[in-house]
This record gives structure tokens, C-alpha cells and sequence, in this order.
């Protein structure tokens, strides 16, 4: 049985990026509900229950009802994604990359501005809802990409860095359709410190 994990900090911490009514219905309505959903699965698949959020997403392949593992990979993917979103953010966090990360970024897009550029565009250009990523890939290089809904990169054995939510409840009540504000706010709550 999944639990809603608390954030590590107020619902107001992230003003004015995101607004505390986003915050609020963002944690307590849509993350709530994915725990609810995989819950619920767990009633007829006790088997299911016993496995860690990251055994359900790396193991998808071996459960064998396809609408059992649409539920799983869309919930647990949910909570997943989520909890990892909320720990990556904080208004009075470093703002840049430092150390190794920094120099892996300068050197796979030449330059931070255009790690963020590309970040962004992968964002912009994910049609509908789900997220953006940067990621380390099998082979240990990192990498900028998007992916559907809830699909979270562990199932591809990709291991994320930093996820961003670009479903339009994450940033509606504030930007409206203006997808492009709010990813630009993102980099003022992004915690680099937590990312190294």
C-alpha cells in the first residue's frame, strides 16, 4: 500500500514560479490520485504489492495482463515521476550545475544556455501531456528527451537527472497556455545541488 509522501515544503515555498493553489491541487488531487489508482490494482494483484515502485517500472514486461500493466506503468509511473519532481525543487536552491555535471553538460551541448535551450525545446515540443528529462542513458551519457503521460525513463533502463512535469495542471492556473513561461520558471526552482 502506497502512501502520499509529504513535500519538503509548503505549498507557498515555490511562489511566484508556481502558484500555491497549483502546488496544493497538483500534490493533493493528481499525485494522490495515481497512488489511489495503483492501490486499487493492488486489491486483485496482491503479487504486484510486494514489488518496490522501481521493480513495477523496470519489470513491466512480465506482467502479463496489458491492461493490468497500462494501469501500473500510467500509476506507478505517476507517483513516480511525481515524488521525483517534488525533491528536485526548491526556490533558495543553487541554481547552476557545478563540479563534473557542469563540464558533462558544457561538453555534450556545448554550452549550458544550450543544454537549457534544448531542454526546453524537448518540452515545448511534447504534444499533449507528459515530461521533460534530462537523463543518464545505458551507456552513461546524458541526454535530453520527452516522454508520454506517465512514462518514466527507469522502464528504458535510463536513469533521470531532472524531470519536469509539462502536463497542463502543473502550470495551467497560473500561465494558462503559455507552456513556454513556465518551463522558463522552472530553472528558478530547480535545485542543482539535489541534481549533482
Amino acid at each position: 500500500m502506497h502512501v502520499l509522501p509529504p513535500l519538503p515544503y509548503d505549498y507557498s515555498a515555490l511562489e511566484p514560479y508556481i502558484d500555491t493553489k497549483t502546488m496544493e491541487i497538483h500534490h493533493t488531487k493528481h499525485h494522490q490520485s495515481y497512488i489511489n489508482n495503483l492501490n486499487t490494482i493492488f486489491e486483485t494483484h496482491r503479487e504486484l504489492e510486494e514489488k518496490s515502485l522501481d521493480e513495477l517500472l523496470i519489470s513491466l514486461d512480465l506482467i502479463a495482463e496489458l491492461e493490468v500493466r497500462e494501469i501500473v506503468k500510467n500509476n506507478a509511473g505517476g507517483h513516480w515521476n511525481h515524488t521525483f519532481f517534488w525533491g528536485l525543487l526548491d526556490a533558495n536552491g543553487q541554481k547552476m550545475p557545478s563540479g563534473e555535471l557542469l563540464m558533462e553538460i558544457e561538453r555534450t551541448f556545448e554550452s549550458f544556455e544550450n543544454f537549457k535551450y534544448k531542454f526546453k525545446d524537448v518540452a515545448l515540443k511534447r504534444f499533449g501531456s507528459g515530461w521533460a528529462w534530462l537523463v543518464r542513458d545505458k551507456d552513461g551519457k546524458i541526454e535530453v528527451y520527452s516522454t508520454a503521460n506517465q512514462d518514466c525513463p527507469i522502464s528504458e533502463g535510463k536513469t533521470p537527472l531532472i524531470g519536469l512535469d509539462v502536463w497542463e495542471h502543473a502550470y495551467y492556473l497560473k500561465y494558462q497556455n503559455r507552456r513556454g513561461e513556465y518551463i522558463d520558471a522552472f530553472w528558478n526552482i530547480l535545485d542543482w545541488s539535489k541534481v549533482n
